[in-house]
């Protein structure tokens, strides 16, 4: 698959299951997330791979987490906190790690992030392996951000589930460039 057909054909996979993805798919993926675009070159990221017993620590943080938000959560909706992270074998935490900088303010360095991010699930999706990528209450959560150590200049950009798909990947929809870019000024 070229870059062109990765790019325009990648699609999210929120069904997965294991093996997770190998030692060289990982290495692939994360060099592909480190060369996002990068002003300054300040490399404002880090992440944290989850797998294993860590998924079901993750799992115990988002229970505790949804427990403070509403400490008579039902028992069931407890399990579906703490199940969360088994939706997939390895969950990367995706982290931009600002700090201050004359030209480069914060946001563009949560943005550079979210381009690294980009970067890791679409080179994912050449290898043929699932990629999903998560956002919500629990990264906006101050508990979940404790848990993983977050500092206060640091901000939770989402977390990314990868794992081999258990369904065949759908489509990409078609999207027509000219409903999202416009000549300006206006002719």
């Amino acid at each position: 698959m070229d870059a062109i057909d990765a790019l325009v054909n990648r699609v999210s996979c929120g069904k997965l299951t294991t093996p997770a993805p190998t030692a060289r798919q990982r290495e692939q993926m994360y060099k592909a997330a480190l060369r996002a675009a990068d002003h300054g070159s300040l490399k404002p990221w880090r992440f944290l791979e989850i797998e294993d017993s860590g998924l079901l620590a993750l799992g115990e943080v988002f229970e505790r987490a949804a427990l403070e938000d509403d400490p008579d959560l039902a028992l069931a909706q407890r399990e579906r906190f703490r199940k969360m992270p088994s939706r997939a074998p390895l969950i990367i935490a995706a982290i931009a790690k600002c700090v201050e900088h004359p030209k480069v303010p914060a946001w563009e360095q949560v943005v550079a992030t979210g381009a690294a991010v980009q970067n890791l699930i679409t080179a994912a999706f050449v290898h043929g392996i699932g990629a999903y990528w998560r956002t919500g209450a629990m990264v906006e959560h101050a508990q979940v951000k404790q848990s993983l150590g977050l500092t206060e200049n640091e901000v939770l950009v989402g977390f990314i589930y990868l794992g081999t798909p258990m369904i065949p990947f759908k489509p990409a929809p078609t999207t027509e460039p000219a409903d999202f870019f416009q000549a300006w000024p206006p002719k």
